[in-house]
């Protein structure tokens, strides 16, 4: 009996060609992933596994998780340079990030900070930024000048 609802799970979940398509993704709390550190309502450090990450949604933010390795790799230069408390190529760096825009979660006033992440080609700052909240702890991804935000997956 268990073989055969084996069998009929590889069939439903293969496309005509014969090649396997991945299981769909599941909600957060049925893959494992390590639990947020911190409180608050942001949560803190949460790390999710990174093939759910592709396809999954922050359930505290509503924002959509990207991978920190899918982004330019300044970004990554960027992220590093925040968890070593800098030195940072822009003095706007570690400024206040009021989220007038609304698009992140609401906090108080000094919650977020914002860092450049150096664009290629520009004369100025350009328009991408990491904005980090929870004392660098948590990190977004706007590549749009704060028009969208993804949450940062690392």
């Amino acid at each position: 009996m268990v073989a055969l609802v084996l069998v009929l799970v590889a069939l439903l979940w293969s496309d005509p060609g014969g090649e396997a398509v991945p299981p769909p993704a599941t909600s957060p709390s049925a893959t494992p992933s390590q639990a947020p550190s911190g409180d608050g309502p942001s949560g803190g450090v949460q790390r999710r596994d990174q093939e759910q990450v592709a396809t999954d949604v922050d359930p505290q933010t509503g924002l959509a998780w990207v991978r920190l390795e899918q982004l330019p790799p300044e970004a990554a230069e960027t992220v590093g340079l925040i968890e070593d408390g800098g030195p940072f190529p822009y003095r706007q760096d570690g400024a206040v990030f009021n989220n007038f825009e609304g698009l992140l979660p609401e906090e108080p006033r000094g919650h977020y900070r914002e860092y450049t992440v150096p664009t290629p080609g520009e004369d100025d700052r350009g328009a991408r930024r990491i904005v980090t909240g929870d004392d660098d702890t948590v990190f977004f991804w706007t590549a749009d000048h704060y028009e969208s935000f993804e949450r940062i997956a690392r």
